[in-house]
């Protein structure tokens, strides 16, 4: 097949993902992409409004059917997924089939440090116990299999944007 049609990046919600993929896409002049914002886009609406109005159910469907289109027709862009988007094997499967898959990777800690203040992430409001690092590793730990399913793997933990934009990089050309 030779290089990859896409770079697709995936992981938890604050592992980089959009952060890297905009300096993939700049380093290969190629367009760059994130799945929450595509959706919420062509929603006119936040993915914590899509949350509350209309489920996850519906929110999880309407990820399927980019990933769908995805697979289809998009060429030469870098991807970033949304935190779930991969925990659904058939939408892993049409990543897979639509370039180079990579998983994001960051402990429960050093990501609780960065999601602390967020407040567009409807998974990680109101935390059980008050307690966001436990609820993190609750829901790492639930997505454990699905994350390892994905064939490549970066850990970020102190590296700089930049060098896991390498790393993906190097991934890809590979």
């Amino acid at each position: 097949m030779g290089k990859a049609r896409n770079i697709i990046l995936c992981g938890f919600m604050g592992t980089g993902k959009t952060t890297v993929g905009k300096l993939v896409a700049a380093r290969l002049g190629w367009q760059f992409a994130d799945t929450d914002q595509v959706i919420e886009a062509r929603c006119g609406k936040p993915i914590s409004a899509i949350f509350a109005e209309a489920g996850e159910a519906a929110f999880r469907q309407m990820e399927r059917a980019l990933c769908q289109e995805i697979a289809a027709s998009w060429r030469g862009y870098v991807i970033a997924t949304g935190g779930g988007m991969v925990l659904d094997a058939t939408n892993r499967e049409l990543l897979l089939r639509s370039g180079c898959l990579i998983c994001l990777n960051l402990s429960a800690e050093h990501l609780a440090r960065r999601l602390a203040n967020k407040t567009d992430r409807p998974l990680l409001l109101n935390p059980p116990d008050g307690d966001l690092t436990a609820h993190i590793q609750r829901l790492l730990a639930a997505r454990a299999e699905a994350y390892r399913a994905v064939p490549h793997q970066v850990d970020t933990t102190n590296l700089s944007p930049y060098a896991v934009s390498e790393a993906v990089l190097d991934i890809w050309r590979h």
